[in-house]
């Protein structure tokens, strides 16, 4: 091939590549990153990005030049000369590709590796140990609820994390399959009924992140939505050991923050806790609803949290309110129906 040749193969190149690469850079197709392994992952896709544009750069310039530099002249109907092949051609682009799929193999092997390491202790002396902060994720038709073992097993609607600390996230479902997402993160895991599947996170950006069920899981898959915040370690403590604090005080403030911490406050109007939500029934008539289901107003409550199917007030269909408050601890569980027959009007 001429030297004019090659340099039109080239500029052909350039400019393919140019506009692949300013498609890749400048269109968002991946969130912020807000964890280390989102981080990676990121990196891997812009490794492989550019594998890609450079294959599609010289594809293209070779599509193109053919295409202008062959064709055929109007009224020509020969066939071409026939070519054997070039065998030295044949082992390049045999050869280069392979070698792009076992890098692309090698890296996509070390950062999975990496993303689902779990550190339990740190052989430094007078290090501070690694051990990481164990959540565990419960899901169910539509909602989420979190654990945390290491203090009381604080149940909490959203999911709280401290920042540049590995989390242990104990991923499970109450009921169908769903798979816990929040994008910023980086990784996603489903969370299945009878199994326990481990996801190591490690937060690297203080913020507010969408937590997201991306298995379809009935009719309310659309809503079942919580958030991640991520906040700096020391407020991250001040969080938990405050939430601890007031579970672990008088029944009408420990009630009221596991009313607040479980979510209730985001579907029920109930004045006492400043709850102005609609989309179930009104906790202020509880009184009324626990006589027109016959029932004693505690033992109403406690049956309405922990079987909400049992009793429908009318006007509200079923299946809406979630079974997952059923997997409270008792102390809270107890906290919470006293707060709300105490506060009841």
């Amino acid at each position: 091939m001429r030297r004019g040749s090659i340099a039109q193969l080239v500029g052909i190149g350039i400019v393919c590549g140019g506009v692949a690469a300013l498609v890749a850079i400048f269109v968002p197709w991946l969130p912020d990153p807000a964890s280390r392994q989102a981080g990676r992952i990121d990196f891997v896709f812009w490794f492989v990005t550019v594998i890609c544009i450079a294959i599609f750069a010289l594809v293209a310039a070779v599509i193109i030049y053919a295409l202008v530099k062959f064709r055929a002249a109007p009224g020509e109907d020969m066939d071409g000369p026939p070519i054997h092949g070039h065998t030295g051609l044949e082992i390049v682009w045999t050869a280069i590709p392979a070698a792009l799929v076992t890098a692309i193999s090698i890296v996509s092997a070390i950062v999975l590796a990496k993303n689902d390491h779990i550190p339990h202790a740190s052989a430094a002396a007078n290090a501070e140990p690694l051990k990481p902060l164990v959540v565990k994720v419960i899901a169910q038709q539509f909602a989420w609820s979190f654990q945390y073992p290491a203090f009381g097993n604080l149940t909490s609607a959203t999911l709280e994390l401290p920042l540049e600390k590995t989390v242990e996230l104990r991923i499970t479902s109450l009921d169908v399959t769903h798979s816990f997402w929040v994008p910023e993160f980086g990784q996603k895991q489903d969370a299945v009924p009878g199994s326990v599947n481990n996801l190591a996170i490690t937060p690297d950006k203080v913020g507010h992140y969408p937590v997201i069920c991306t298995e379809l899981c009935g009719l309310g898959h659309a809503v079942m939505r919580s958030r991640a915040d991520v906040l700096p370690a020391q407020q991250f403590l001040s969080w938990a050991k405050g939430q601890q604090k007031k579970l672990g005080g008088p029944a009408g403030a420990s009630g009221k923050a596991v009313f607040a911490n479980n979510g209730c406050n985001s579907c029920h109007t109930f004045r006492p806790a400043g709850a102005t939500a609609k989309v179930g029934p009104d906790l202020d008539n509880l009184k009324q609803e626990a006589q027109r289901a016959g029932q004693p107003l505690q033992q109403f409550i406690h049956q309405s949290i922990v079987d909400p199917n049992a009793y429908i007030e009318p006007g509200y269909p079923k299946n809406v309110m979630p079974t997952t408050f059923s997997s409270l601890p008792k102390a809270q569980l107890d906290s919470l129906v006293a707060f709300l027959a105490g506060q009841a009007k």
